[in-house]
């Protein structure tokens, strides 16, 4: 199949595209204290661990938030709450102002693009992204202007005849994608809607989901376990660890600030390097360095054996090793190679934690 870019520039022709509403003010989608608790699954059936514990978060109108952490931590459960798939058990969730704990999905004006894209079969892509629209009884002549619209501003105005199985995982995605767009809903939500293409499509599409977005002037709630997608998409970032909140900020705050251990050690590829407080002043219980701040110099405290280089083009990693300390740190491809090397931490690049794994300063 001829490869094709998963989103292209919006159409040139000079009329204007009127079908995306612009919600300045009302299209806020907010969680306060929410929490949702599964059944045991096990003989007894009692009452199961919490899937989202006491969660308070606003995406603010116009906002792109994206919702990270890694698997099982909760974050597309907090996504079905929001769209109304599953009820919390308490607390409150509000959309564009208004209280929807009560309302059923269709009336939350909400569009969801599943990880799966969900795509029926039996539908060519143009029935797939007009049948919201037929559901509501939109007249016909209107969700072909729609459609069609959706289908130009994504690129494929060309392939609407065709059924999913004759589309590559970027069109299927593109399609899913132009079912949420022709509701023009109050908020987009995604459910890892990139995990399924390839790394050079999924490459390309993060950028080109971020202007679209902002083109729209869409709120967005995104969730992702890829830390990559959200430090590049997103507005601000709320990292998520066993169905509770662990930082919000912008990507620059999380990478720089990490406000716990769980935080450093997920955001940051390579890992943050975790060392014993007693290395530096300052009465921390752990260090975090990341190995892109860690020095090597011929007269620096630290002698560390390598014991591993692994090439990443233009740098390599090495992993250095003494009796009491393993850390990585990342050099540049020509540096010579050695042995054995000294190793200096700037106080300044070096983050500290206490006993329960909070930032310090």
């Amino acid at each position: 199949m001829e490869h094709r870019e998963f989103l292209s520039p919006p159409c040139a022709s000079n009329e204007p595209v009127i079908f995306f509403r612009a919600l300045s003010g009302m299209s806020d989608v907010e969680l306060r204290e929410v929490t949702k608790t599964y059944p045991d699954s096990g003989p007894g059936g009692g009452r199961g661990a919490a899937a989202v514990r006491d969660v308070s978060l606003l995406a603010r109108d116009g906002e792109i938030l994206t919702v990270l952490g890694p698997s099982g931590c909760g974050k597309s459960t907090l996504l079905r709450l929001v769209a109304g798939l599953e009820r919390p058990d308490s607390g409150e969730i509000r959309i564009g102002g208004e209280a929807v704990n009560d309302r059923e999905p269709r009336d939350r004006d909400v569009a969801m693009v599943f990880q799966s894209y969900a795509l029926y079969p039996h539908m060519t892509a143009y029935e797939n992204a007009a049948v919201a629209l037929r559901i509501r009884r939109v007249p016909e002549a209107e969700v072909r202007r729609r459609v069609e619209e959706a289908a130009d501003r994504l690129g494929i105005r060309g392939l609407l005849d065709r059924r999913p199985a004759r589309l590559s995982g970027g069109e299927r995605q593109r399609v899913a994608l132009a079912r949420a767009l022709v509701r023009s809903p109050r908020a987009f939500l995604l459910d890892e809607p990139l995990s399924n293409l390839d790394a050079q499509l999924r490459e390309r599409a993060r950028s080109e989901l971020r202007a679209l977005f902002q083109q729209l002037r869409a709120t967005v709630l995104y969730v992702t376990h890829d830390q990559v997608e959200a430090l590049t998409l997103s507005h601000r970032i709320a990292v998520l660890q066993t169905g509770r909140i662990e930082q919000v900020g912008s990507p620059e705050d999380i990478y720089a600030r990490p406000a716990s251990l769980f935080v450093a050690g997920f955001v940051g590829s390579p890992r943050m390097n975790f060392l014993p407080g007693d290395l530096l002043p300052g009465g921390a219980h752990t260090l975090g360095v990341r190995p892109e701040d860690v020095t090597l110099a011929e007269d620096a405290p630290l002698s560390l054996s390598v014991v591993l280089r692994e090439s990443l083009g233009a740098q390599q990693l090495w992993t250095l090793r003494s009796d009491r300390l393993e850390l990585r740190v990342l050099v540049p491809a020509a540096r010579a190679t050695a042995q054995r090397v000294h190793v200096d931490l700037d106080p300044a690049r070096v983050h500290r934690f206490d006993a329960q794994g909070r930032r310090l300063g």
